[in-house]
C-alpha cells in the first residue's frame, strides 16, 4: 500500500486525477486545492460546475483549515456516526473556487478507510471525492462497472481494492443550518 500512496501522492501533486476507493464507492479525485485539476473532474463527469464537489480531509484539525467555524454540533456527529457521512460546512476556504458551491460552502467527509486515511496524510491536503461515472448515470457499486470512459479519462487508477466493496453506498450528507439546525440532504 505504502508504494501505491506514494505514486498518488506524485500525481496530485503534478495536478493529476485519480480513480481511488473511499470508504463509500469508487471515486474520483485530484488536489482540491488546484483550480485546474478540478476543472479536469468536471470534465471527466460532465458535471456542471454549479454542483459543488466532496472533499475528503484526514482530521479534524485538517478539517479547521478549510472551513471558517467547526460546530461542536459537527464534531459530536462526526465522533458519533459509524457509517460514512458528509457534512456541508459554510464559510470554506484555502480550496480552489470551483470546489465550493456559490454560497461559499463546501462537503467535507473525514474517511475512516486505512488506505484513505494514510492517502490523505501522505497528501497533506484535501482530495475531492465524486462518484466515478458521469454525471446522471447510476453510481457504480464497485471497480468493475466503472465505466471505460471514465478509467482512461484519469490519470491514475489506484491498483488496490479492485475486488472489494467496501460500502456499495454513497455516504449521509447533512448540512448543518446556522442556527444549528440539522437538514439530512441524502441518507
Amino acid at each position: 500500500m505504502e508504494e501505491e500512496i506514494k505514486k498518488v501522492v506524485e500525481v496530485l501533486k503534478l495536478g493529476g486525477t485519480i480513480l481511488y476507493p473511499t470508504d463509500t464507492i469508487w471515486g474520483i479525485g485530484c488536489d482540491a486545492t488546484n483550480y485546474k485539476a478540478t476543472e479536469k473532474v468536471y470534465k471527466l463527469k460532465g458535471r456542471v460546475p454549479q454542483k459543488s464537489l466532496i472533499i475528503l480531509v484526514d482530521s479534524l484539525e485538517k478539517l479547521r483549515e478549510y472551513i471558517g467555524e467547526l460546530p461542536e454540533m459537527a464534531i459530536d456527529l462526526i465522533e458519533s456516526m459509524t457509517d460514512p457521512l458528509t457534512i456541508i460546512y459554510p464559510g470554506a476556504r484555502n480550496l480552489a473556487k470551483n470546489v465550493m458551491a456559490g454560497d461559499q460552502s463546501i462537503a467535507v467527509r473525514i474517511p475512516r478507510d486505512e488506505f484513505c486515511q494514510q492517502l490523505l496524510k501522505a497528501f497533506g491536503k484535501p482530495i475531492t471525492s465524486t462518484s466515478a461515472n458521469r454525471s446522471g448515470d447510476p453510481s457504480p457499486l464497485s471497480f468493475s462497472k466503472i465505466s471505460n470512459e471514465i478509467i482512461n479519462g484519469v490519470d491514475y487508477v489506484v491498483g488496490i481494492n479492485q475486488h472489494q466493496v467496501n460500502r456499495p453506498k454513497a455516504s449521509t450528507i447533512v448540512r448543518i443550518n446556522e442556527d444549528g439546525e440539522i437538514q439530512i440532504l441524502r441518507n
